[in-house]
């Protein structure tokens, strides 16, 4: 018969405590308990967090899972509303200077960043920035391109905002970098887009974008160098208004609606610089909504859970919490 110090090339040690930094597949027996354990992979996995306290869609997020900010958006109205989470539950902050669907967001919960979107008047592509101390909102500088549903990335005073839609001219290509109190115009994605994914803990040197699109969706990904956007592997599936987090090297594309059919989805895919993969789906299918956090530690909130945008698109204030795979100590039973 096969042993374990066969298959393993190690035995199975007796210790009276816990390996402190044990090794991936590792067995060992506690013998102060007499328990069997092992050191084993815990799949990644959605979860439910606190429900937001108003329901919207087209609502920009920024910061992290435990320290998130969600601002702007649509239902039944042109919102200003921000909110702010603490891992738990979310609470009011202060309002936006303008109220905006779709805008662009980016930063964290006490320094964000909010540009551009959808005003409700002509030409419905704004160029207007706001900058948030984590109370209050004061005007930015001014994008050059003013659109909607675009994306961001980066912090306050060094951001990147690209692609999106404007009015009378369709998807766009431009990018643009703050420094804190001025957009400069930066060379252009390879692809014209809105509804795009980022991975917006990255900074601005180093972004990643995906999916997007509409008629048809996009698979389409793109990283940013600081100076040039270069096409990189595509997601395995074209999607556009879906969320994203990470960075250019560790990223999660989540939600969002698929197919010439809009069917809004619940898939999410994992990005680890070279290619994407399939991971755990979420709980609940969603399109257009706030999103942000870390490749392990995403935060979804809010978005539009059906196909079209009747006078009661669905709007949902769930929250899910995303915890990437980890190793850790469990017991072993029969």
């Amino acid at each position: 018969m096969t042993t374990f110090k066969e298959i393993r090339g190690t035995a199975i040690q007796s210790v009276s405590s816990d390996p402190s930094n044990p090794e991936a597949g590792q067995i060992w027996y506690n013998n102060t308990i007499g328990v069997l354990k092992g050191n084993a992979l815990v799949a990644a996995a959605w979860a439910s967090g606190g429900n937001t306290p108003i329901s919207k869609f087209g609502i920009a997020g920024a910061g992290t899972q435990t320290a998130g900010l969600g601002f702007g958006g649509y239902f039944p109205n042109y919102s200003n509303v921000t909110i702010e989470y603490d891992g738990s539950a979310w609470t009011a902050g202060g309002n936006l200077g303008t109220a905006r669907n779709a805008p662009g967001g980016l930063g964290t919960q006490t320094a964000g960043l909010a540009f551009g979107g959808d005003p409700g008047s002509p030409p419905f592509s704004s160029v207007a920035t706001e900058e948030y101390d984590g109370s209050a909102w004061a005007g930015g500088g001014n994008l050059n391109t003013g659109r909607r549903i675009l994306a961001g990335a980066g912090i306050q005073t060094a951001g990147l905002g690209f692609g999106g839609y404007r009015d009378g001219v369709g998807p766009q290509v431009a990018t643009e970098a703050y420094n804190g109190s001025t957009w400069t115009s930066v060379n252009s994605m390879n692809t014209a887009r809105y509804g795009l994914s980022s991975a917006s803990a990255g900074p601005q040197t180093a972004t990643l974008a995906f999916g997007g699109g509409e008629s048809p969706n996009l698979s389409a990904t793109e990283s940013w160098n600081g100076s040039t956007w270069t096409t990189v592997n595509s997601m395995n599936t074209a999607k556009s208004g879906g969320g994203g987090a990470g960075t250019q090297t560790a990223a999660l594309a989540f939600g969002g609606f698929t197919g010439p059919t809009n069917v809004v989805t619940t898939a999410a895919e994992s990005w680890n610089g070279t290619s994407w993969t399939t991971t755990s789906s979420m709980g609940t299918a969603r399109k257009s909504f706030g999103s942000n956090g870390v490749s392990t530690a995403a935060l979804a909130f809010m978005g539009t859970t059906i196909n079209t945008s009747p006078a009661n698109p669905g709007v949902t204030n769930a929250t899910e919490e995303f915890t990437g795979a980890f190793l850790a100590t469990k017991t072993i039973t029969t």
